[in-house]
């Protein structure tokens, strides 16, 4: 394998960017760029190549942890690749969605399916339903310490939203509402009018299907 430092200087990923552009570089020059460097005995390239392969393998579920396990991935390595993950996924979410219906929302968010833990979603929306930005708010076990309204329409605040969506997932596989699950989406609810942003729907996503509070007529104060 070649190591960095016999790349002609011209043909070095950072010089090739510089020269080029990013678009001549490939995923593994990408992530050379990202790395900066690799450690004694295990050239910036080998790095870049088992992060590679992780990514190819299981991108959707790519995390700290997992990278962290890679030899040559350290905290602040891992801390590096997951911010440019999570940016570019930002701007490629929201460029040009329309939120108009349930199923444009199970698209958006086909991967809470298969997760094993709960996992609490908001997507934030202009007045022509123009998807703003999807967020995860928090992972875990819903209670009404953990789903706090501050928190849940504070980004949606700043972002002028003019309405949201929320969705979570049920590992247990059964997407019927909690009783926990109704108080959380009345107090969303009464908050939401207070604040002046709709809540438009509330899903609840399960193995085999979903439901959704909208659908099922559950979003007016009075009917939840």
């Amino acid at each position: 394998m070649k190591k960095i430092k016999t790349i002609p200087q011209f043909d070095r990923p950072r010089e090739k960017m510089e020269q080029k552009g990013a678009k001549a570089l490939s995923n593994l020059e990408l992530l050379a760029v990202l790395l900066g460097s690799g450690i004694k005995g295990k050239d910036v390239f080998e790095v870049a190549r088992d992060i590679l392969r992780l990514a190819q393998d299981d991108f959707d579920n790519i995390s700290l942890e997992k990278l962290k396990d890679i030899e040559g991935v350290g905290l602040a390595k891992a801390c590096q690749i997951m911010a440019a993950i999570e940016l570019s996924k930002r701007f490629l979410i929201k460029e040009g969605i329309k939120i108009k219906n349930v199923d444009d929302v199970l698209r958006l968010t086909e991967e809470l399916k298969d997760k094993k833990q709960e996992y609490f979603l908001s997507l934030a929306l202009d007045g022509a339903s123009n998807l703003i930005q999807k967020r995860t708010v928090f992972i875990g076990t819903l209670n009404h310490s953990i789903v706090h309204p501050r928190e849940v329409f504070a980004d949606a605040i700043s972002d002028r939203a003019a309405g949201i969506v929320f969705v979570h997932n049920h590992p247990s596989g059964n997407a019927e509402p909690s009783k926990e699950d109704i108080a959380i989406t009345k107090r969303l609810v009464e908050v939401g009018k207070i604040i002046g942003i709709e809540v438009i729907d509330h899903i609840i996503i399960g193995k085999n299907g979903y439901f959704s509070f909208q659908a099922e007529g559950m979003l007016r104060i009075s009917d939840i």
